[in-house]
């Protein structure tokens, strides 16, 4: 089980990476008509929500700083960004880190109970298919706002 979620982590971690670091620089911060976010945000809410489900963040995990929740988490919205916030590069970077830190996590954990289910999930291993379901859905939104912002632009 471990070895094939590792890859569906690593398939779409690989996808993500390649589709965000393809873009012009321009697009990124763009927040288009009807959408709550833009394509930085997004990269950064990935890469937050990934380490909350797979280490714990904030409270086990100091991996990544503390104001990514207020930056990145549910809820938060780039038009209420204060203070320094990472660039995509920053974030695509720690994107990678992060990916190696996941496929050292010990195959046996993955069969833990949760504590109390989330999201449905009642194991470690159905939170990290999970967090990998999230990241695609993430990925698609990204692509599709790519595709708004630049038809707009060659208007």
């Amino acid at each position: 089980m471990s070895e094939l979620l590792f890859k569906s982590y690593e398939t779409a971690r690989s996808f993500f990476l390649k589709t965000v670091e393809a873009m012009d620089e321009s697009i990124l911060h763009v927040q288009p008509e009807g959408f709550n976010n833009s394509i930085h945000w997004h990269v950064g809410h990935v890469l937050t929500v990934a380490e909350q489900f797979m280490f714990g963040f904030p409270k086990k995990s100091t991996n990544l700083p503390a104001n990514y929740l207020e930056l990145f988490g549910n809820g938060s919205n780039p038009a209420d960004w204060k203070g320094e916030v990472p660039s995509v590069t920053e974030l695509t970077s720690q994107l990678k880190e992060q990916i190696k830190r996941i496929k050292e996590i010990p195959a046996e954990s993955f069969s833990q109970k949760l504590s109390q289910p989330f999201l449905g999930q009642e194991t470690f291993g159905e939170l990290a298919s999970f967090a990998v379901f999230h990241e695609a859905l993430h990925l698609g939104k990204i692509q599709e706002m790519k595709r708004v912002i630049e038809t707009a632009s060659s208007k």
